[in-house]
């Protein structure tokens, strides 16, 4: 019989784990079903991300400001299959046949 909340016995015979322990195997699980979700997300620097967009005929690129000391523009874009991510502390040149998507927020699991 359970005996209150802190000392409940688990009819399944589970060990009981504490909030802190299953608050970080929540979290841990959330990341992992994102990177699955998302599928393989290719950090790249600037310069490299820059000239990728320059490749890409009329490519589609979304953009956010992050940063929590130090603002900076993400970048994301999708090419041959893959999806590109980079963070610059200045805005990238980008061609004029750029569509470009502003959101509030880019997450990158990971």
């Amino acid at each position: 019989m359970p005996r209150g909340r802190q000392g409940a016995i688990d009819p399944r015979g589970c060990i009981p784990v504490d909030g802190g322990a299953a608050g970080a195997a929540a979290a841990a699980a959330i990341i992992a079903e994102a990177i699955k979700a998302s599928g393989a997300i290719v950090r790249v620097d600037p310069e490299n991300f820059a000239a990728l967009i320059a490749r890409a005929g009329a490519p589609l690129v979304v953009t956010a400001t992050g940063g929590l000391f130090s603002k900076h523009i993400q970048y994301l874009t999708s090419y041959k299959g893959l999806v590109f991510f980079t963070k610059s502390a200045k805005p990238l040149s980008l061609p004029p046949d750029v569509e470009l998507i502003v959101a509030d927020k880019i997450w990158i699991p990971g």
